[in-house]
């Protein structure tokens, strides 16, 4: 079985974010770039089923700019077996990708696709529902534990009163949540081999898609500040300033 897994580069989550002084987005000039933690889980999870023996090869693909080949790099080093980059400058929305990934779907056929729920930059989490509805495929959300026998696979997810567990016929769709491991550290003769790994490039135009953004982000700002607290001599005082000044009682 061969497992597809999309991986996204986003601004590294240990990198404080900042708008643009015109607010047309996010300030990503000389500011360190990652993959996609959701998706870094995704990876992991792919290779594990590799080495259980349930998978055969692991395939890793991102889309975007030609910088994406460093987080592809950072897929094979874990474990995957080769990468796809579907290159293009334009700024790519959820829907697009997900004609991207479903066009290559068609043309990879795999057994499994384990993407994460949700990038850290956008937070839309919409790719992997729409990518599951354009190829017809059922899909498992926010994966805490997945098992593959027989033909399906065991999702289990987490809700509001708890677990559940999906079964899903293969091929599927399945996005990962944090909890369902953790990546492993990624070693230096690993890195090496992953620069032998083939990586191939190709175009939306070749895939027939058009990703022209359908959507238009009008602005971009900062949460306001916090303002300072202020302290109460009793609890008077306080109902007092919640009812008359806060209005929230």
């Amino acid at each position: 079985m061969k497992i597809l897994v999309p991986v996204k580069r986003v601004v590294d989550y240990n990198v404080k974010v900042r708008v643009k002084a015109d607010g047309s987005g996010v300030d990503i000039a000389n500011v360190k770039m990652s993959m996609n933690p959701f998706d870094e889980i995704a990876v992991e999870e792919a290779v594990r089923l590799k080495e259980k023996g349930v998978a055969t090869e692991v395939v890793a693909v991102s889309c975007g700019v030609a910088q994406c080949q460093e987080t592809l790099r950072t897929a094979m080093a874990i474990g995957a077996d080769r990468a796809i980059l579907v290159q293009t400058d334009v700024e790519l929305q959820p829907l697009a990708v997900a004609k991207l990934l479903a066009a290559l779907v068609a043309k990879e056929q795999p057994g499994l696709v384990i993407l994460g729920k949700q990038a850290i930059d956008d937070d839309a989490n919409q790719t992997g529902q729409m990518l599951a509805a354009l190829t017809d495929l059922p899909q498992a959300t926010f994966a805490s534990k997945i098992e593959v026998a027989d033909g399906k696979a065991l999702v289990t997810r987490e809700i509001d009163g708890g677990l559940e567990t999906l079964s899903v016929s293969l091929p599927a769709v399945v996005t990962t949540d944090l909890r369902l491991n953790e990546p492993r550290y990624v070693t230096l003769p690993n890195i090496m081999k992953a620069k032998k790994k083939p990586l191939e490039t190709v175009k939306p135009e070749d895939l027939g898609v058009d990703v022209t953004p359908r959507l238009k982000t009008l602005k971009v700002a900062e949460p306001p500040g916090r303002k300072a607290g202020i302290k109460v001599p009793d609890v008077a005082t306080l109902v007092d300033k919640l009812k008359n000044e806060a209005k929230v009682i």
